[in-house]
């Protein structure tokens, strides 16, 4: 334990000594206080949902204990996913295994260590969101002390095992194919199980349960939801444990705490064991040469003929940023994951029972519509959080090609901004323009939505730019730890208030003058100043967007390379 325990005191130093400075300090507790407002938020949520199942009679306990036995499939599944990822980039890929191998340690030491670690950063923001959950689960069922210490002991084995199975598979799919190809073929596969679990549950359409008309079926429905999972699925020990431990069952709630326990263990000494025999030879077999060299170009191509406007330096930047996002699976592949919500976000509003409300059907069709301008505003700001963002950041150890360029900072963080410009305004106008068909809602919210997702979209993505320049981590081993960072998290909410504010700024004008078309009448000069007032102010919070963090991110950028 003492050789494990001394490589893993590097990762606990580092993480002690980067928030000694009072930078790192107040970027931890500005994180800290936007986690509590987290917290808050599922706390409020999930004691209003337990709370009505409970006093929900004959349905409602099944219904709590289902939803409890559901978020364990779900953080389950979550655990192994992030497990697969992170172990292979702290087993096989990471930059410093060719130093920690070099050491006088033993290779099961250095697997053991890194293990440990893969579980700490697979599992920690899973448990996070999770044990408010459960806290709320005992609140509402008045649970004693013995349940508050049996959510460790049961959450405990089950980031065990996720982390455990993750390990053993990648451990054996290592030896056949390098770590570099796994990774891909993982984040592939995964996107596409992802695709297919949205897919199936969109089209089984659970809004019909709200319909009286369906109320046979949701009762068969109910019925069925006491079926129990099955008992060789670790989240099923897990939700055993806890369920027992609600209802005051201890015994039957230690038997199935102690199976995980039990299983954790052997997962434990079974990796060990493996990893004794393969771990070395997988880890030399991901140090070769995983990619075949590159052909050289035949003549000048489609892209040397869209870009010949541009001048050499430009011209070759913007070729080298689309050629390194398709030559990056992980990155081209998460263009599959954007379609299929494409169609999942269109495909929900087909299916909105309109003219079962009791409000208007025109009225709430166009107040859905505004609704829908934010809605689509926010869905582009997490595919920009995820896409724009890091896209600084991965210029990695490479940085001081850029610097030592024939083109300045600023021209670079604007290539970056044109470049992904295009294809997010592209993204923005279909669903907006989708929706909105079929909403059929009138030419003035149509005209409306469009203009405002139009001058939307390049302030949101020049925040993604500049943030990304302003916060960069060249670290970095993968665009996660980017947007996970203090600057990703800056750049969300940032992006939120600048959304926010432009809709709030229109919500009133478009309101009135929506409402004076329907009772047919006339606008006071009044209102027609308000009108112009207000979109001259969001005419000017969509400028002020487009320059101002491009211009922050790059004083940053110079003033970080100066130091």
């Amino acid at each position: 334990m003492n050789t494990i325990l001394s490589l893993i005191k590097p990762r606990l130093k580092a993480f002690k000594n980067r928030g000694r400075s009072q930078k790192e300090k107040k970027k931890r507790l500005f994180l800290m206080v936007i986690g509590l407002l987290f917290w808050a938020a599922i706390v409020i949520v999930s004691y209003r949902v337990l709370s009505y199942f409970k006093n929900a009679e004959g349905v409602g306990d099944i219904l709590a204990f289902k939803l409890l036995s559901m978020i364990l499939i779900v953080f389950f599944s979550l655990l192994l996913f992030s497990s697969i990822l992170t172990s292979l980039s702290k087993l096989y890929i990471s930059k410093d295994l060719a130093l920690v191998h070099s050491l006088p340690v033993r290779r099961n030491h250095i697997f053991l260590a890194r293990w440990i670690e893969s579980t700490v950063d697979s599992s920690w923001m899973v448990l996070v969101y999770a044990i408010p959950v459960f806290i709320v689960y005992g609140k509402v069922y008045e649970a004693g002390l013995y349940y508050y210490l049996n959510i460790f002991f049961s959450i405990f084995p089950l980031c065990v095992t996720a982390s455990g199975v993750s390990v053993f598979a990648v451990l054996l799919t290592v030896v056949i194919l390098p770590a570099t190809r796994i990774r891909s073929i993982f984040v592939f596969l995964g996107l596409f199980v992802l695709i297919m679990l949205y897919l199936t549950f969109r089209m089984s359409r659970p809004e019909r349960l709200v319909n009286p008309e369906a109320f046979t079926s949701a009762l068969i429905y109910l019925k069925n939801l006491s079926t129990p999972s099955s008992p060789f699925l670790p989240s099923t020990w897990c939700f055993d444990a806890l369920k027992n431990a609600l209802t005051g069952n201890t015994g039957a709630s230690l038997f199935h705490t102690a199976i995980a326990l039990c299983f954790a263990l052997f997962i434990i000494f079974l990796n060990i064991t493996v990893a004794d025999a393969l771990y070395f030879k997988g880890f030399s077999k991901s140090q070769g040469a995983t990619s075949k060299p590159i052909a050289p170009a035949i003549g000048p191509g489609l892209m040397d003929i869209l870009l010949r406007r541009f001048s050499g330096p430009s011209r070759a930047f913007i070729k080298k940023e689309i050629k390194t996002f398709f030559r990056d699976q992980t990155q081209w592949s998460q263009i599959f994951l954007i379609f299929a919500l494409i169609v999942i976000y269109v495909y929900n509003y087909s299916v909105l029972p309109l003219e079962k409300s009791p409000i208007k059907t025109v009225l709430l069709q166009n107040i859905l519509s505004f609704l829908n301008m934010a809605l689509a505003a926010f869905v582009l700001t997490s595919i920009t959080a995820r896409f724009t963002f890091p896209s600084i950041s991965q210029e990695g150890s490479a940085f001081w090609i850029v610097r030592t360029s024939p083109i300045s900072i600023r021209r670079f963080l604007w290539i970056k901004f044109f470049i992904y410009l295009i294809p997010f305004m592209i993204l923005s106008q279909i669903l907006i323009v989708a929706t909105n068909i079929i909403l059929h809602v009138s030419p003035f919210m149509m005209g409306l939505s469009v203009v405002t997702l139009f001058l939307l979209t390049p302030g949101v993505v020049s925040l993604g730019v500049g943030f990304g320049a302003a916060y960069p981590d060249f670290s970095a081993e993968n665009p996660v730890q980017a947007v996970t960072s203090f600057g990703g998290l800056l750049f969300m909410i940032v992006s939120a208030l600048f959304i926010g504010a432009v809709v709030i700024l229109e919500a009133g004008p478009v309101y009135t003058v929506f409402m004076a078309n329907m009772h047919q009448t006339a606008l006071s000069l009044f209102h027609y100043v308000w009108f112009v007032l207000s979109a001259l102010i969001a005419l000017g919070l969509c400028v002020a967007a487009l320059f101002t963090p491009m211009r922050f991110g790059e004083k940053k950028l110079l003033r970080m390379q100066q130091d």
